[in-house]
């Protein structure tokens, strides 16, 4: 039991100190004796009065993470216009109001209503986070007011109040520890460390880490043995998790490479429409002195053609897919652009407990003096078997081996426990559930025997001891034989040994043999426990501390939280797709760098960067080295961000996986998000752009892949949809330059554009992914979203559509029928030349000359029947003829449109052919050279 400091005097008490912020506020409190703590706080082993725990309470604030102010609905749902498209089709529609013409003003707002409805549904993620970090505050705490221990809301906790703490408790606030009797707490949702932190009331060094601050408790983490009690230094905003909340709130989040795509995209269309729309008023009025009100409709006709109004719902919906692909692999998204940008990641930085590893520590060697045993079987799940290493299968069955078993049940507090769906699950420490399973693997059970007493764990020791009593081998009916039994740290258990067990009986102890081993094991990166035993009469019923000397040595435990084997494979699988994969732990140097080998996650010659050594280093000295190393240990929440940041410095695209609470902020800065949807914290899944249902790392690579194929589709589908624009506006644009009837209307452009975007447009999101997908390096993130190949794909294709709804209104309109008739046609023929280059759109990179074209992707079928029943609707339905202004058409009038489209299918094919061997030989040249 660690012992505590003397309290405060009582001179210091809170009646005669002045209580002012600066009062309350200790600076490193696990650094100072606890003296020094109570007498600053001007409290004492009595704690508080009620009356000094209000005023302190008026000083200090409640116990409580604020709420940060929240946006209006209104605010929130009107960012949404704030597009520059978007504002040019608002500019339109108030034109179009102005003239009177309401169903081309409400046709148009209808678009952009929609488009901000979508938006505004999909937000509200940073104020889920902090909300989930305030759930993890404890509602009550135990506190000695007025001289006695009262139950009062932890938000009502002042600095200075005297708390305790029992097993399973919650810290309500950050503690410095006043007494602390085998007190362990666990911390992993904090620090990352996969065992309970053993605590003293011991000051430690002014430069600790979180988690090597073993003189405090803090808040939000749990009790999981002894008993403790401490006194409050800081709460609310000031205690750790309230520094994660604020680092959440300063970490930002960044657009995706999607979203910073797009908007570049549209900052120059918007250039480019307003200068055309300009250039062709001009030529308009005083070229052909055309009249101001029939100039300023085309115009608005122009610039609704050229605005691909559909591409906003066409990337939501796109992405919306791709989230249904995701939730059947496991991933479960909270943003919709962050599908696409998951596509887009070059390097992954993984926490490893829980994420990496199955956070169920596992016994994976045993060593005896007779011989070394390997444990098959990963986690809680008795699973597996013991076989000396070298063999393949069976349990010598030896005395050594049941000698050790036997110690790891019986000298243990923890049960496995099987649910009814067949899972098991601990009910304990985790170390102590590892040596339970290992003892069910190798058969031994707790049958027959009986617990007379114990000496509990304690950090001081570092060691267990119970006695226990068996039945007598070979004895009478009725007698019994009595042993201590012993584990905890090998050095320990060694400095009190005699003997050891050999293959015919005890035999001396062989130190510095034990001594190699407990190098050999450690370098693996195990933890390492030891067990003895020792034989005393059976009539003793109870035994101290002093008792346990001249024990004889049983051997070692190799004990690890394991790989998860699937996560070993999706990082080799992460790395042929040239993605880094980077492992930030709070775990120790050691364990973490064997882990990473294991994995084939670092090189043999790997280095690691510790949370110490990287606090010395200055963001730009990390920047330099934050590519070449690939494992960091012992870090802390700000470590997290700070590489995080150097990585995004290089046009990293960065996604942070975490299952911690400490985890939180950097999620919210990288790139992409990834939380632990089994055993990660709520304040994580909020703060991630996606959960793994399954908390598999393996998943990450399936969600990969699939990112890279949405975004495969989404190009194919701007591709698509570009030169419906292009086609519209050449049309409106050629007709205004040469003074010329307009061939369609701005609201039958509207009608064009509408039903491409949802019917054909949406069939492309259905693709299957490409071939070698993850074979691939990342694309660039800083690129076009289409580049200039496609680009000039885009406008010969908006040259063959436009100039065949060109030629198809004119040479109509020659035969003599009315203007409105004509118009029909040509709506028509680009309804159908767009689905005659869907087909094209399906294979980009290869020709679809082919009979796959045909099938891999029933949603095309789909789209081409729906954009038919749209398009003989909007032909022959009374209401769409007068809405739209269109006429019935004879069905002779419908081979023109099809035979035509056949014929731009066949011309763009040559022009993918042409565009292939041009790729061909440009990549042969630099080859070459």
């Amino acid at each position: 039991m660690s012992q505590p400091n003397p309290p405060a005097p009582h001179g210091a008490s809170p009646d005669t100190a002045t209580v002012t912020e600066a009062r309350l506020t200790v600076p490193r409190p696990w650094a100072l004796p606890t003296g020094d703590v109570l007498a600053h706080l001007a409290t004492g082993s009595g704690g508080l009065d009620a009356a000094a725990a209000a005023e302190r309470l008026r000083v200090a604030g409640r116990n409580e993470l604020p709420e940060p102010p929240r946006k209006p609905a209104v605010v929130r749902f009107l960012a949404h216009f704030n597009d520059t498209l978007i504002y040019i089709l608002l500019a339109a529609a108030v034109i179009k109001a102005l003239m009177g013409d309401w169903l081309d003003f409400w046709v148009i707002m209808a678009v952009a209503i929609i488009n901000a409805v979508i938006g505004f549904i999909q937000e509200g993620r940073a104020e889920k986070a902090l909300a989930g970090i305030r759930g993890m505050l404890s509602a009550d705490a135990t506190a000695r007011r007025d001289g006695r221990w009262v139950t009062v809301p932890a938000a009502e906790l002042v600095p200075g109040d005297v708390v305790r703490l029992m097993p399973g408790d919650k810290v309500p606030a950050d503690l410095r520890l006043t007494q602390a009797f085998r007190l362990r707490i666990d911390e992993a949702a904090l620090t990352g460390e996969s065992v309970p932190s053993s605590k003293s009331t011991d000051p430690v060094a002014t430069d600790a880490g979180v988690g090597d601050r073993g003189s405090m408790a803090f808040s939000g983490t749990i009790v999981s043995a002894g008993q403790g009690q401490g006194v409050v230094t800081a709460t609310g905003v000031a205690t750790e998790i309230g520094r994660i909340q604020a680092l959440s709130d300063e970490a930002g989040s960044l657009a995706t490479p999607l979203t910073r795509q797009l908007d570049s995209f549209g900052r120059v269309l918007t250039v480019v429409i307003l200068g055309m729309a300009a250039v062709m008023l001009m030529i308009g009025r005083f070229l052909h002195g055309m009249p101001f009100d029939e100039l300023i409709s085309a115009a608005i006709g122009f610039a609704v053609a050229a605005i691909p109004e559909g591409l906003p719902a066409l990337v939501t919906i796109t992405l919306a897919i791709g989230v249904q692909q995701m939730a059947r692999h496991n991933a479960i998204t909270r943003k919709l652009p962050a599908v696409e940008a998951l596509g887009s990641v070059t390097t992954v930085c993984s926490d490893k407990t829980g994420t990496l590893t199955k956070n169920e520590m596992t016994v994976r060697r045993i060593v005896t003096p007779v011989a070394e045993y390997e444990v098959s079987g990963l986690g809680y799940a008795p699973d597996g078997g013991i076989h000396p290493v070298g063999t393949e299968d069976g349990s010598p069955g030896t005395g050594d081996l049941a000698a050790i078993l036997s110690v790891a049940t019986l000298c243990n507090d923890a049960h496995i426990v099987q649910a009814d769906d067949g899972t098991w699950s601990l009910v304990g420490e985790p170390t102590e559930g590892a040596l339970k399973v290992a003892a069910m693997k190798g058969g031994v059970g707790t049958a027959g025997g009986r617990r007379v007493a114990v000496i509990p764990f304690d950090s001081a020791h570092k060691l267990m001891a119970t006695l226990n009593e068996a039945a007598r081998t070979g004895g009478g009916e009725g007698e019994v034989s009595r042993a201590i039994l012993v584990k905890g740290a090998p050095d320990r258990l060694l400095e009190r040994s005699l003997t050891q067990r050999g293959a015919h009986g005890s035999e001396p102890l062989d130190l510095s043999h034990w001594e190699e081993v407990l190098d050999h094991l450690s370098s693996q990166g195990l933890r390492v426990l030891a067990a003895a035993r020792k034989p005393v009469r059976a009539t003793t019923d109870e035994f101290a501390l002093d008792d346990l000397i001249d024990l004889e040595f049983l051997g070692l435990w190799g004990i690890v939280d394991p790989p998860r084997p699937e996560a070993i494979e999706a990082i080799a699988d992460c790395h042929a797709a040239g993605i880094s994969v980077k492992m930030i732990t709070g775990d120790h140097a050691g364990t973490a760098l064997a882990i990473a080998h294991e994995m084939g996650l670092a090189g043999p010659d790997a280095a690691v960067l510790t949370g110490a050594e990287l606090e010395a280093l200055s963001q730009e000295q990390l920047r330099e080295v934050v590519r070449d190393v690939d494992v960091y240990a012992r870090t802390s929440p700000e470590h997290k961000i700070r590489i995080v940041r150097a990585l995004q410095s290089h046009g990293e695209v960065v996604a942070m996986t975490g299952d911690g609470v400490n985890d939180a902020p950097a999620l919210t800065r990288a790139d992409v998000g990834i939380a632990m949807g089994i055993k990660g914290t709520e304040a994580t899944k909020e703060a991630a752009e996606f959960v793994l249902a399954d908390d598999n790392f393996a998943t990450i690579r399936s969600a990969i892949a699939e990112g890279r194929r949405i975004y495969d589709n989404l190009r194919k589908s701007i591709v698509f949809l570009l030169p419906t624009n292009g086609a519209q506006s050449l049309v409106i644009l050629i007709a205004v330059v040469f003074g010329l009837a307009l061939p369609v209307t701005s609201v039958q452009v509207l009608w064009v554009n509408m039903v491409t975007a949802v019917t054909l447009s949406l069939a492309l999101a259905y693709e299957p992914a490409e071939r070698g997908i993850l074979r691939r390096p990342p694309r660039a993130s800083g690129g076009p979203i289409i580049d200039r190949g496609e680009l000039g794909f885009v406008v010969v294709v908006s040259l063959l559509i436009g100039g065949a709804t060109m030629g198809v209104f004119y040479g109509v309109a020659a035969t003599g029928v009315d203007i409105e008739f004509a118009r029909t046609e040509a709506v028509l023929m680009l309804a159908f030349g767009q689905l005659a280059y869907l087909f094209n759109c399906r294979f980009l990179t290869r020709s679809s000359l082919t009979l796959d074209v045909l099938r891999g992707n029933r949603a095309v079928w789909w789209s081409a029947i729906a954009l038919i029943v749209l398009q003989v609707i909007y032909t022959y339905a009374p209401f769409m003829n007068l809405l739209f202004e269109s006429r019935p058409l004879p069905a002779a009038s419908w081979i023109l449109p099809i035979a035509v489209s056949i014929a731009i299918f066949l011309a763009v094919e040559g022009l993918k052919a042409v565009r292939a061997r041009s790729s061909r030989h440009t990549a042969s040249l630099k080859g070459g050279s």
